[in-house]
């Protein structure tokens, strides 16, 4: 199994992505499928998330964030780069490393039906990954662990035996979270986990994952797209666009004071409860539609939406730079902060 160390200091990552990229194939023909192109969901990023802490990736729909995180646990072959969890390397694990890979890194999904078998019952589903790492023997212990595990996510035991229809929206995400805890892991993927629910039962979950988090010691890769609720959950935000990283920093750096002018749009969108303070605030509202990432721009991805554009962006990348310790940002107009 991955190493079981929870500690919470700052030594070494828990994981690690260096320069992961993944490209789909676009193929044409039934039968000789010829390949004319391909879409670069995920071009090249590269972060560490430390025990203990939640990183929020963000940004708008279709830049890549769900298949960067799938791509990180092996769910999707890479393209080129590479993840490692806890010193193991996942895109070349084989054998019982890649299942030692499995039960200590799991995701919770974005849809909390689809993700559920509906002809299995709750004690099916939260059961199958003690039976395929073979952590309780026998029948009876193993219903006995999923019986704990509900309790530990607020579902009441007496439903082991219902189906996912039974229950509603946040409960069968419920499910979903017992089911990633039930390997004992170290790191999750949650994948947008409350995007598909109401809005009252949404701070329930992300309740509930912070008092996982405080007792089981996990670690998280946070995908949203609500950027108040990331504020609320994450420690580090990083800020994707066409399947680039943009910008990335600690929360509270992030939020006050935003560099990359999509960062400074995508922040302007969040709704303030304070009348008064929405009207003074000024709205950034970016023109034209995102760029197809078959086709993506030359230079800076950014360039044909950007207020800011000057004609070198169109040719030349931006380079990733820290412009305030701990604060990066990829933008040639942003200048670096020079402190005494």
């Amino acid at each position: 199994m991955i190493n079981d160390e929870r500690p919470t200091s700052n030594g070494e990552p828990l994981v690690r992505v260096v320069e992961l990229t993944k490209h789909f194939p676009i193929r044409q023909g039934l039968i000789f499928q010829r390949v004319t192109g391909q879409v670069r969901a995920v071009d090249g990023i590269s972060f560490e998330i430390a025990r203990g802490e939640t990183l929020g990736l963000v940004g708008e729909s279709g830049c890549g964030k769900s298949t960067a995180g799938r791509t990180l646990l092996g769910l999707y072959p890479a393209t080129s780069g590479y993840s490692t969890i806890a010193g193991h390397h996942v895109q070349t694990a084989t054998g019982d490393e890649w299942l030692a890979i499995r039960r200590g890194a799991q995701m919770i999904f974005q849809d909390p039906f689809a993700s559920l078998n509906p002809r299995w019952t709750v004690n099916g589903i939260i059961s199958e990954p003690l039976r395929v790492h073979n952590l309780v023997d026998g029948e009876a212990a193993r219903t006995e662990r999923v019986k704990e595990l509900m309790a530990l996510v607020g579902l009441d035991s007496r439903y082991i035996n219902r189906f996912p229809h039974e229950f509603s929206g946040g409960q069968r995400q419920r499910i979903g979270i017992a089911r990633s805890l039930a390997s004992d892991p170290l790191f999750l993927v949650c994948d947008e986990p409350i995007s598909a629910l109401d809005v009252s039962i949404q701070a329930q979950v992300v309740n509930l994952l912070e008092e996982l988090q405080d007792r089981l010691g996990l670690t998280y890769l946070f995908i949203a797209h609500d950027l108040s609720m990331v504020r609320h959950i994450c420690d580090r935000v990083v800020v994707m666009y066409l399947g680039v990283m943009v910008e990335s920093a600690a929360k509270d750096d992030l939020y006050e004071e935003p560099l990359h002018p999509y960062t400074q749009a995508l922040l302007s969108a969040v709704p303030v409860p304070d009348p008064k303070l929405a009207r003074r605030r000024k709205r950034i509202v970016l023109e034209g539609d995102v760029p197809s990432p078959i086709n993506p721009p030359t230079g800076c991805r950014f360039h044909t939406r950007c207020p800011i554009a000057q004609p070198h962006c169109t040719t030349h990348v931006p380079v990733w730079r820290e412009i305030d310790p701990g604060h990066w940002v990829a933008c040639h107009e942003v200048e670096p902060k020079f402190r005494p």
